[in-house]
């Protein structure tokens, strides 16, 4: 039976190289069913969804690792979202008329964004152009131009299931090229129904079966929207006081929907007070000492 919504990590003994798979199932389908969009589109999202897994998994961080696409083609915007401990969630917003194609016919002149968001007030980002064939291909570029490391991915994703693989050279060591090339051969034969079907270990032998491979446990991997009541307070709170009396005097109140998960929240005139200015406590009995 296919482990889903598992991280798992593996590491070639003998070789430089150090290898992550990840299948999403339950995770993916609560992703997705929070976007409205055509399927092709929401195929994006489940290949994203399984990189970020693969990429918090790449460094040590308590935070999260965000990856986000945009650009001016049909394909508007494309955010994907994983915490160190595997918390997932993602959006996607594009015109009806996105026809699959390489990431430059769907999203048109754009860029992809890295970011590394911890407790460090200025968190690490990389950019590259969104070019090339698939999600995949990008990351790839990113790799070859920021980590000077090499890292290959396979990313797919159907109405189901979305999974990934990914392979790297371990740093700091002395890695033999063709120990590296044999590999990354031997990964390149893997299909988008293998990686969607087989669970970890099957695929594995499949592929490296004459190579001594240690599997380590499985991490879970779950959706979770880390929107919150008090965290839209502060977002309202930086808009200021004169736009937010803007708003309530248009509307009679601020409606807020979270991109990610959809849940809604709604605040009138006495919680804008509440939230700007917080409640004086002021003693029911109270008199002056002479």
């Amino acid at each position: 039976m296919l482990q889903q919504d598992v991280l798992r990590r593996f590491l070639f003994e003998e070789l430089g190289v150090r290898g992550l798979w990840v299948s999403l199932s339950s995770s993916w389908q609560t992703a997705k069913q929070q976007q409205q969009c055509p399927d092709a589109v929401q195929l994006q999202l489940g290949q994203a969804l399984s990189a970020v897994v693969l990429l918090s998994a790449t460094i040590k961080f308590n935070g999260s690792i965000i990856l986000q696409a945009q650009g001016d083609g049909p394909l508007k915007t494309l955010v994907a979202q994983a915490t160190h401990d595997r918390k997932i969630r993602g959006l996607i917003r594009s015109s009806a008329d996105v026809t699959p194609g390489s990431l430059q016919e769907m999203f048109g002149d754009g860029r992809l964004v890295l970011t590394v968001d911890t407790e460090n007030p200025h968190p690490y980002q990389g950019i590259v152009p969104l070019q090339g064939e698939n999600l995949a291909a990008a990351l790839e570029t990113y790799f070859a131009q920021s980590e000077q490391l090499n890292t290959r991915l396979w990313l797919f994703a159907n109405e189901i299931h979305a999974a990934g693989l990914l392979l790297q050279e371990l740093p700091a060591q002395s890695n033999d090229k063709a120990d590296w090339e044999r590999i990354e051969i031997l990964a390149g034969t893997v299909t988008e129904q293998e990686l969607l079907e087989l669970d970890c270990e099957a695929l594995l032998y499949r592929l490296f079966n004459e190579e001594k491979v240690r599997l380590f446990d499985a991490e879970l991997v779950e959706f979770d929207c880390s929107c919150s009541r008090p965290k839209i307070e502060n977002a309202l709170r930086m808009m200021g006081k004169d736009e937010l009396e803007g708003v309530l005097h248009e509307r009679g109140q601020i409606e807020v929907n979270c991109e990610f998960c959809n849940k809604h929240y709604q605040f009138d005139r006495i919680d804008v007070e509440q939230l700007l200015f917080g409640y004086k406590n002021i003693p029911v009995n109270s008199h002056t000492k002479h």
